[in-house]
């Protein structure tokens, strides 16, 4: 390590900022923004470094850099001279504001840009709101050490409470309820710690696609819960000391009955358990998270739904079929292609009304009654059509053509794969004028 990370109290301190150009005014904000009172000079004179606390120069001429960095070092003064290491007593890093939450990322000035990138990926990473958890911690941080006077004591039940349904409130905006939260669970602190079940969307199998948030708590979870459509690339984003359990349903194959999973919900948050309940998809899209959500709130227990990218959002993109278009489609409607009693249940006469686009989920057994349905309804056989398996993957394929074409081929087409059935105008638009981005798909077109 070259250089000592510190973080210095600039509040109603003066410091001296050299220089004219742009670089000048980006190096003064942050530390006007830390409560610094700023100094600002084009030209260098020695008198300019009386009484500051650090120094920094750009946008000057190379002598008064130099000049500013042989006097500012000979009086024990920090100094910055952007782009030059070598003429640096201190680095000024790359920061990650949160409020009082800040994190500095340096490569000890070989690599400015580079620190930017890993700035961004970390801050990408955290919370907006971390700052109003660091602000409660630090509210409650008298009486933690009044309760709890032993160290490692204090260390576990921090680490506890501040992974905990408190924290979830403080991150959440709700302040107040946060810190009675924080303040029920310092009264048991040797209790057993209370569980919290987070209902969240995996989204089509990218782990790039997921939200956030949701990056977030798969890092913080101790129980993963997942379905079978939930890929190897985001469980790998979770905690690797996670408990993973899979409870994957497929159709007419359930792992585990949904009143199982239900009930095995609430049985890991009563034991203490932060627990991810990972839906691909979306979890309140024909995801059944409701009924979970339903089960866990008769059982008193704190939960969190976390959306994530739906099939059909993600279908469409990438497949290129918009789900609207002024010209062929002002609403969309999402169905699921899943049977009740061996039957559709659905308003085909309200689904084959003109003017929108039909999205149907796990459509594809059910292709030939789908289609009977809507035709019975008075919809064109030759409407346009499209099956998309695996979208919001690489592994995506789409087979584009008619109500009648997808109905009598798609069967044979499918491997198996997560589906979504598309129908309408908006498909012939993605066909035709977005022809290159079908072309990714294969196939294109069968006929």
């Amino acid at each position: 390590m070259r250089h000592f990370p510190a973080f210095l109290d600039l509040l109603g301190r003066d410091v001296l900022v050299l220089g004219a150009g742009e670089a000048a005014e980006r190096k003064s904000a942050p530390l006007a923004a830390a409560g610094a009172r700023v100094r600002r000079a084009a030209h260098f004179a020695p008198e300019l470094i009386d009484g500051v606390a650090l120094a920094v120069g750009a946008d000057a001429e190379e002598a008064e850099l130099r000049a500013l960095s042989a006097a500012a070092q000979a009086r024990g003064i920090p100094v910055n001279i952007v782009d030059r290491p070598e003429l640096c007593s201190f680095i000024m890093p790359a920061i990650i504001d949160r409020d009082p939450v800040t994190v500095a990322v340096s490569t000890g000035g070989a690599a400015p840009v580079l620190a930017r990138m890993v700035r961004q990926r970390i801050e990408a990473m955290l919370p907006p709101t971390l700052g109003l958890l660091a602000a409660l911690a630090g509210r409650m941080s008298a009486a933690v050490r009044r309760v709890l006077p032993e160290p490692g004591a204090r260390r576990r039940f921090l680490e506890r409470v501040l992974a905990g349904p408190a924290a979830d409130l403080a991150l959440a905006g709700r302040t107040t309820e946060a810190e009675t939260a924080f303040a029920r669970a310092l009264d048991a602190a040797d209790a057993a710690s209370a569980g919290f079940v987070h209902l969240v969307g995996a989204g089509p199998g990218a782990a790039d696609l997921l939200t956030l948030r949701a990056q977030r708590l798969l890092g913080e979870a101790d129980v993963i819960v997942h379905d079978r459509l939930v890929s190897d690339a985001v469980l790998d984003m979770a905690r690797r000391d996670a408990e993973r359990i899979f409870v994957g349903k497929a159709r007419a194959n359930h792992c585990l009955p949904q009143e199982e999973i239900n009930a095995l919900l609430v049985r890991l948050a009563q034991a203490g358990k932060r627990v991810v309940r990972l839906k691909g998809g979306d979890p309140f899209v024909f995801g059944r998270g409701g009924e979970e959500a339903d089960a866990l709130a008769r059982a008193g227990v704190p939960h969190e739904v976390v959306p994530g990218v739906t099939a059909a959002l993600a279908c469409a993109a990438q497949s290129g079929i918009p789900l609207t278009h002024r010209d062929a489609a002002r609403a969309v409607t999402f169905v699921t292609g899943h049977t009740r009693e061996g039957r559709l249940d659905l308003d085909f006469e309200a689904l084959a009304r003109p003017g929108q686009t039909l999205a149907v989920y796990m459509g594809i057994s059910t292709l030939r009654d789908l289609e009977a349905g809507l035709l019975c309804a008075g919809l064109d056989a030759s409407t346009p059509a499209a099956i998309v398996e695996n979208g919001g993957t690489a592994e995506m394929r789409v087979l584009a053509g008619t109500l009648s074409s997808i109905a009598r081929d798609g069967q044979g087409w499918s491997r198996g794969g997560p589906a979504l059935v598309l129908v309408g105008e908006v498909v012939d638009l993605a066909a035709g004028s977005s022809a290159a981005r079908l072309r990714l798909a294969e196939p294109c077109v069968q006929a």
